[in-house]
Formats: C-alpha cells, sequence, structure tokens
C-alpha cells in the first residue's frame, strides 16, 4: 500500500465544533492526577458542551470554563451542542475503520457517552448559580486577571484547526502567551492534540516553542486517550516564576 493510500483521511469539519467530553475523558487525555486538579484553581478553555467544569465543582475543586458559545441564549447553547452530537457520531460511523476504539468501545459507546456528558452539561448550566463559571470568551484574549488559574486546559482547538488561515501562526502565539498569562508562576497549561484536522504534525510548533521560551518550559508526554487515527502527545508549557 502507498504512502498515500494508508494516509487517514482529513476530519470533515467546517467550523468550529462545539463538543461534549466528560471528566475520564480529560483526565486520560491530558494525564491528569488529583493532585494536578487540586493546586488551585482550573481553566478549561473551548470547553463547549464538555461537563468537565460540571463534575469537578460537584468534586469541591474551583473551575471555569471559556468558550464564545456561552455568549448565545441557554436554548441555543443546547441546541448547538446537542445537533453537535448528531453530526460527529455520524462523521465517526461513517469512517469507524480510521478510529481507535479501545477506549471508547464502540462508536454506539463513544455517543452515549457524549449524551451523558452532555445531560450533565445541560443540568449545570441552566442554573442560574452555575452561570459564574460559563465565561463567554475567546482566545487570544481572555478576561481573566494575571495568574488567576493554576492550570488551564485547551483540548481540540489549538494546533488542531491550525490548517485554517483564521487561526494561523501569529494567532497561535498570542493565544499560547494569552493562556501563560492567565497561569500564575509554577502553574501549567496543557494542550491536546497536537496535530492538526489533516492528522499532520502542527507545522510551526518549533517556532512558537522557541517565542515561548523565556516564560515557559515545554515538554510532550503520552497521552492515555488512543482514539485518532495518528496518535498525539500532550504538550504540557511549565509557565517559569
Amino acid at each position: 500500500m502507498s504512502e498515500q493510500q494508508s494516509k487517514p483521511a482529513a476530519y470533515p469539519q467546517v467550523g468550529v465544533a462545539s463538543t461534549c467530553r466528560d471528566y475520564r475523558e480529560y483526565i486520560a487525555m491530558f494525564g491528569l492526577s488529583d493532585d494536578d486538579l487540586r493546586r488551585g484553581a482550573v481553566l478549561d478553555v473551548g470547553g463547549g458542551g464538555s461537563s468537565f467544569t460540571a463534575q469537578l465543582n460537584a468534586m469541591g475543586v474551583e473551575a471555569v470554563v471559556a468558550d464564545p458559545l456561552y455568549a448565545a441564549a441557554t436554548e441555543e447553547v443546547l441546541g448547538i451542542v446537542r445537533k453537535e452530537i448528531d453530526t460527529s457520531s455520524a462523521k465517526l460511523a461513517a469512517n469507524a475503520g480510521a478510529f481507535d476504539w479501545s477506549f471508547y468501545g464502540s462508536p454506539e459507546k463513544h455517543r452515549q457517552l457524549r449524551e451523558q456528558s452532555y445531560r450533565a452539561f445541560a443540568e449545570d448550566y441552566a442554573r442560574e448559580d452555575a452561570r459564574r463559571r460559563y465565561v463567554p470568551a475567546s482566545l487570544p484574549r481572555l478576561p481573566f486577571e494575571d495568574g488567576s488559574f493554576s492550570l488551564a486546559l485547551c483540548s481540540h482547538f489549538l494546533f488542531l484547526y491550525g490548517a485554517d488561515p483564521m487561526f494561523d501562526e501569529a494567532f497561535h502565539l498570542a493565544a499560547l502567551k494569552e493562556l501563560l498569562r492567565v497561569v500564575r508562576p509554577g502553574g501549567e497549561v496543557r494542550i491536546y492534540p497536537m496535530v492538526t484536522l489533516q492528522w499532520e504534525p502542527y507545522p510551526y510548533l518549533s517556532a512558537l516553542l522557541d517565542q515561548i521560551k523565556e516564560i515557559a518550559i515545554a515538554k510532550t508526554s503520552e497521552s492515555s486517550l488512543p482514539f485518532t487515527p495518528v496518535r498525539s502527545p500532550v504538550l504540557t508549557l511549565a509557565k517559569k516564576p
């Protein structure tokens, strides 16, 4: 089989998806420990309809999620998130053979987990007393004070949409600097995955890391969430004192 024949097809995505991921997925894909989560406030950037923030707060962990989606009315937000479950599930079912189902078990179980996460998110999001933790904001400008968080996470956004001209190298540099701004010295930024929707390594990563080396130490580690056609590590940026 030739390289062209064996290369997995690009994921057919238009726009930025608002996905429902849950606590277990975050723990696995970012390699998070209980200590990681309890060192201080946690920020999830681009969390969409994920239930991670709701689940953390239920555990007594201070957590906030930022996403431009939350600027819409509640019913619109829930409708967008719910529709994405149908859309993404159909895409995955059509190309199921390209993905690793060892974590989820099957496309059907993957959808079930998405629906469980949606229900937990929707219940929390609809509560007036919980709304303060859902912040309508987007990179590269976040409405938080310097050093507000001990940990900032960004899942399935940075690097993944790197082939889109809207999210060019300059955008990524500004986004990384902003994430580092809102974490305290000694805190961490973790980003996953490090590949594009074409399942190729993000091409400007080395250049970006070189430009932030004075403020952060970069390292990669293996993710415990096998799924994508091409395995990707997690990028961790430890903010220097």
